[in-house]
């Protein structure tokens, strides 16, 4: 099966060995995006919020690049670098999904990438 990596500057370019995203077959695989706006390279802000609305917006920006939407992802993990932000970051993501919601993995970890806040990646149909 043919892999097709997937770029789009509306999204943080990748920060090491790895695609933004793979297309292979009807599905889409995006690499975790952590809440860096591509027009300044920063973050988007410095609450769980913001930070949540522009992981969802990047990860919106590469599926339309690769010709789907959120409204096609069927599978996402979200990693937060603190739980007790859970209902947060959950209230931001209910306003990006609709029923029939994704599966989901929501879990914390030890660090994120430059300190962010959440971190989250998914898996879409075209």
């Amino acid at each position: 099966m043919e892999r097709i990596a997937i770029h789009t500057p509306n999204a943080p370019a990748a920060i090491g060995p790895y695609s933004q995203a793979i297309k292979a077959g009807d599905t889409v695989y995006v690499s975790g995006q952590i809440p860096i706006d591509p027009a300044t390279g920063a973050f988007a802000g410095e609450d769980i919020r913001t930070q949540t609305r522009q992981c969802l917006k990047n990860l919106g920006n590469i599926l339309k690049e690769a010709g789907t939407d959120l409204s096609h992802v069927v599978k996402t993990t979200v990693m937060l670098q603190d739980i007790g932000d859970f209902a947060a970051m959950n209230e931001v993501y209910a306003e990006a999904f609709t029923e029939p919601f994704p599966a989901r993995a929501a879990f914390q970890v030890g660090a994120l990438p430059k300190g962010a806040l959440v971190e989250i990646e998914c898996v879409a149909v075209l």
